[in-house]
């Protein structure tokens, strides 16, 4: 694995550009914009979709009488939440939630109520309609907002660019064809062969983490099981 530096040389090469030897030091207006395309390349490709890459497992433990729950509290890398893979972990009952604002305000000042714990993602945070039974565990999919590792602490993720020696999560061709473009564009130079080839290829390795059979979290002995889809595979 490339740490940025590396792969923002590789990019200076191939743009015939005196290559970075420092991101961070501030001493050179070179190699601040490769620092600025850099992190926007991977804030870039963080918003385009729910990679594999950053696909993770988040818990939360109700207490009893409370109906909002900061999701930074117990999940401090989450970016977004991955729809309909919300479930009790106790008795696999799936929580129905997610729901629309005209739904909330039914429910809320209408009494059209419905089975099933319903909630909102709000100001970061989990805001259940009523409050959901004590000590009950709550699991669900999200995308983190992790972006790269730390190469000198063990490759731990981290949510932002901070040293030269940090590796990005994405592909790194991919990262490195995302720099050479916004470089060329920060420039003042033509750019537009360059961002098809990065479009191409964005969408192709998407598209690999996509090609998977679907999973399915409920189980069953029919051809055609019912249940919640976790990244289903797009079809032709």
């Amino acid at each position: 694995m490339k740490n940025i530096l590396k792969i923002c040389q590789e990019a200076a090469d191939l743009t015939a550009t005196q290559k970075p030897t420092d991101l961070f030091s501030g001493s050179s207006q070179q190699e601040a914009i490769f620092l600025s395309v850099a992190k926007d390349t991977l804030d870039s490709l963080l918003r385009y979709g729910d990679w594999q890459e950053l696909t993770k497992e988040g818990k939360l433990c109700t207490t009893c009488h409370q109906s909002n729950y900061l999701i930074s509290d117990f999940c401090p890398d989450f970016y977004s939440l991955l729809n309909n893979t919300v479930y009790i972990k106790d008795s696999s009952e799936k929580v129905i939630g997610a729901i629309t604002p005209e739904e909330w305000m039914k429910e809320k000042y209408f009494h059209l109520a419905s089975v099933g714990l319903k909630f909102k993602i709000q100001n970061g945070m989990f805001k259940f309609l009523t409050p959901p039974p004590c000590n009950v565990n709550i699991v669900f999919q999200y995308r983190s907002a992790n972006i790269v590792y730390d190469a000198t602490r063990g490759y731990e993720e981290k949510t932002m660019l901070e040293k030269n020696t940090d590796i990005p999560i994405f592909d790194e061709f991919l990262v490195k064809k995302g720099i050479i473009w916004r470089w060329y564009r920060r420039n003042g130079m033509p750019y537009e062969e360059e961002y098809n080839e990065y479009q191409r290829a964005l969408k192709t390795k998407f598209g690999e983490g996509l090609a998977t059979q679907d999973i399915h979290l409920n189980y069953s002995e029919d051809k055609f099981p019912s249940g919640v889809i976790i990244n289903a595979a797009k079809k032709c």
